[in-house]
């Protein structure tokens, strides 16, 4: 039997990306680089841990991306245009409405536009989750794996371990 993929291969059958059940994403329009999402492809839809969530006029929203729970707790103000409001099903069986925006992401080496929903994931301990949209035609799941593409960038790396001295 023929094996799907290399394992010293980051790409599977069809050229796609091996990624495990987490991964750093980065939104690059956004300036904001590191989110650790949980990979989830039990769901559907993508899903942002956003504070403030603001409803502007001319169907634009303005909301704060927390990039770092830890601490002081830092974040990116952000506004975008809404793409969509839709009832999305929560994990305890509750629908919420919930507002969507598009934006480009970056996971490993590839990059591409999602549609994601912003809502609160406060007490969850990943505050991005990845759904099957986000997922489809680009990355193969390893569940066996965490952080399969590595750890954040080497840039993160050094202004946190200079930040400790």
């Amino acid at each position: 039997m023929k094996p799907v993929h290399d394992a010293l291969s980051p790409h599977g059958a069809m050229g796609k990306t091996i990624i495990g059940w987490s991964e750093y994403v980065d939104f690059p329009d956004w300036s904001i680089s590191g989110i650790l999402a949980k990979v989830d492809t039990g769901a559907r839809t993508s899903a942002l841990h956003v504070e403030d969530l603001e409803v502007l006029p001319g169907d634009q929203v303005r909301f704060h991306v927390v990039t770092r729970s830890k601490g002081d707790g830092k974040w990116v103000e952000v506004t975008a245009p809404i793409v969509k409001w839709g009832r999305v099903r929560s994990s305890t069986g509750h629908f919420t409405l919930r507002c969507f925006v598009r934006t480009p992401i970056r996971i490993g080496p590839v990059f591409k536009e999602i549609e994601l929903s912003l809502v609160s994931r406060e007490r969850m301990l990943y505050r991005m989750l990845l759904g099957r949209q986000a997922l489809a035609k680009d990355f193969l799941v390893d569940v066996s794996k965490r952080r399969a593409l590595g750890p954040r960038s080497k840039r993160k790396k050094l202004r946190k371990r200079n930040k400790s001295r």
